[in-house]
């Protein structure tokens, strides 16, 4: 009995405790409250997402550019926070308890971000202040929720199954990740059905679209608690993240005083054995060699989140007239990992050919090149029919001619509308009116048979106008039109309508005398303007097309989200189980936390770019793909040198050095010295607990 409860409570401090298993396999119950938790926090985090770029155009009424920026830098910042998340993890509170209370403050900045987007909240003059604010404060503590638990929730899954389980183990990241996929394909649909299709406050539902995922949050975070009594559940041990930089500072600092009479050693990090476990400095050698490895890979994810931000602007500029590809990413991906498991890894090993997971990776990057450059085609045809938005210090100006005769107009100062306008011409396109600053005061000239009348007319920058000229009994009267308050506002606002129709019979009334009036095809993403004059059979309407009509269709984006989603699979999938596999026990976490800082240094390459290079967006999208191939190039010869290691074999390698008799009495210093120093027995219980047995 006595031996019985001494193995019990052995079990219980050790987190080793045998968890039932899911209808006679070896994968534990408990993996299946993970996967659900996992599904349900992407579809909170994807969901939010899915609008954010919108809301910032539409809502806050920012530009591309500083929509871009803001999206990007989020990004980053969920993906700088895993760092946190691991050290509290494993130092402080443990991969369970870190999940749930930095659940807790997930949620809390799901519910600011709602609140903060009720226009009700801001329709004081201060408007734009307190939204932004809480907006950012909402993204702030978003970001620390979601990046915190980021490295714990894989980990932990990992961390269910028996140590002799790794194939189950290796299939559970796929499920992993199909769910992460499953709970992005639902949210990127349903939110912006929210958004568009219900109307709340006059407008696009923002905080709906916002409070659905913050209900799913608070779902995941239940469900994550109610598996607690299934779990296994390792202790924190021990400030792991502080220990590693203390041991790589004592060697760097013993390496630089050494002098060329000292003992040789293989390794610089050797130079910390006189304070340090030798297995604590095998461990981080392991660790070292893997991030190593990780410093080409931000590139990759520098044109991998990019769907979220400028290819979600360019498919705002296509045709996309019954068809969405918000949820084409995570649809492929649910299609993509069972094809590549079952079917595409299979044949290649039938070919012989040696896919080791870092090939894997290799070939992931060179999919990512493709899609942009992929992207890059679609983006020069693009390019022939949309309006871009005027800069600072311009604004954009056509001019409608409703005069009988042909009308010169010369503006002060300007070279533009050098060639006579022809009575009820379709402008050619929208011409850049250079203001020199904000606003500006223009002085112009119509001459009409040989008579001459002036005109003046105030434009401000970044502004869309219409200039209508028609005769009166005094000459010819100018009349300024303002387009679109915010003209790539407008524009993107009626995209995300994609109906093309036409209007046979539109009733149109002029005091008594009420027409039917013919205004044929009004196209997807085209822009018009209509004049209405009274003929001898009632209202006469004349339509003049502003904008041509989007005629590349979205459909156009499909290749470029296959290679993507392709190279997602290869890239991704694999390199979070990689980073399991080739972590010790006791730094999963942090490792983890390394595979997702390239995430966030991913988005940080985006704002550089997106914020300095200032190319056209095809040239953008050109540079980002050979980047891309140049990195590839690059990890691809540092893989060509990494030796994949086995953290379990750690265990035996030490108990066979001290069962031969090597190193007993160095591991039993270690042990007394580390612990008289360092407090705590972090690495003695798990590289020096075998020395007695």
């Amino acid at each position: 009995m006595g031996k019985r409860k001494e193995h019990e409570l052995d079990i219980h401090e050790n987190g080793k405790s045998k968890s039932p298993k899911l209808c006679g396999t070896n994968y534990p119950v408990s993996i299946s409250f993970i996967v659900v938790n996992e599904f349900c926090e992407r579809f909170s985090y994807y969901g939010m997402k899915a609008v954010l770029t919108l809301y910032f155009i539409n809502y806050l009424h920012w530009d591309q550019n500083l929509s871009t920026a803001v999206y990007h830098a989020f990004s980053s910042l969920c993906y700088f926070t895993p760092v946190l998340g691991a050290l509290i993890a494993d130092s402080w509170l443990g991969k369970f308890r870190t999940i749930i209370y930095l659940s807790v403050v997930y949620v809390l900045g799901h519910i600011i971000k709602s609140v903060g987007a009720i226009p009700s909240v801001g329709n004081s003059t201060v408007h734009m202040s307190v939204v932004g604010s809480l907006s950012m404060l909402g993204l702030v503590l978003i970001a620390f929720g979601t990046g915190g638990i980021k490295p714990c929730v894989a980990a932990f899954g990992g961390d269910q199954f028996d140590e002799e389980h790794t194939i189950e183990r290796r299939k559970f990241f796929s499920i992993f990740y199909m769910s992460i996929n499953a709970g992005s394909v639902l949210s990127t649909v349903i939110t912006p059905i929210l958004r568009g299709d219900v109307k709340c406050f006059g407008g696009d539902c923002y905080a709906l679209a916002f409070g659905v995922p913050a209900i799913l949050m608070v779902i995941a975070l239940v469900v994550f608690i109610s598996g607690s009594g299934m779990y296994k559940k390792s202790p924190p041990e021990g400030n792991v993240l502080s220990d590693v930089c203390k041991c790589i500072g004592l060697a760097i600092k013993n390496r630089w005083r050494s002098s060329e009479f000292d003992s040789k050693k293989k390794h610089w990090l050797d130079w910390a054995e006189e304070k340090y476990p030798r297995r604590l400095i095998h461990e981080i050698k392991m660790v070292l060699r893997v991030l190593v490895l990780y410093i080409p890979l931000p590139m990759f994810w520098a044109l991998f989140d990019q769907q979220g931000s400028r290819w979600t602007l360019q498919a705002t500029r296509m045709n996309m007239a019954f068809v969405s590809l918000t949820m084409l990413n995570a649809l492929l991906i649910l299609l993509f990992v069972p094809i590549f498991d079952v079917v595409v890894y299979p044949l290649i090993g039938l070919c012989r050919i040696n896919l080791t997971p870092l090939k894997k990776m290799a070939v992931g990057m060179i999919l990512a090149a493709l899609a942009f450059g992929a992207a890059t085609l679609v983006e020069v045809n693009v390019m022939k029919t949309v309006v871009e938005p005027a800069p600072r210090g311009q604004c954009l100006l056509q001019v409608y001619n409703l005069a009988e005769s042909d009308i010169q107009l010369d503006i002060s100062g300007s070279n533009l509308f050098s060639q006579p306008i022809k009575s009820y011409e379709d402008p050619p396109s929208y011409q850049h009116l250079q203001l020199g600053g904000s606003s500006k005061n223009v002085s112009m000239r119509i001459i009409q048979n040989k008579n001459t009348s002036e005109c003046v007319q105030s434009f401000r920058e970044q502004k869309a106008y219409s200039l209508i000229l028609h005769s009166s009994g005094s000459g010819v009267v100018c009349q300024l039109v303002i387009s679109a308050d915010n003209f790539h506002h407008a524009l993107t606002k009626s995209c995300t309508h994609p109906i093309s129709h036409r209007y046979t019979k539109v009733r149109c009334s002029s005091g008594s005398q009420v027409s039917f009036i013919n205004l044929g095809l009004l196209d997807f993403g085209a822009s018009y303007t209509i004049i209405l004059t009274n003929g001898s059979v009632g209202i006469v309407p004349k339509k003049m097309v502003d904008v041509v009509a989007n005629n590349i269709h979205i459909t156009w984006q499909i290749p470029q989200y296959i290679l993507i989603t392709a190279g997602e699979v290869m890239f991704s999938i694999t390199g979070l189980e990689f980073s399991y596999s080739q972590a010790p026990a006791n730094m999963k976490s942090v490792l983890q936390a390394g595979w997702l800082l390239t995430v966030a240094f991913g988005n940080v390459i985006v704002l550089i770019v997106a914020e300095g290079a200032g190319l056209n967006q095809w040239m953008e999208f050109l540079l980002f793909a050979g980047l891309l191939v140049a990195v590839c190039i690059i990890f691809s010869i540092m893989a060509y040198f990494y030796k994949y290691v086995d953290p379990e074999e750690l265990d035996k390698l030490f108990q066979d050095k001290t069962v031969d008799g090597e190193d007993d009495d160095s591991l039993k210093k270690d042990k007394k010295e580390h612990m008289e120093q360092a407090g705590d027995s972090t690495y003695l219980k798990s590289g020096i607990k075998n020395t007695a047995m």
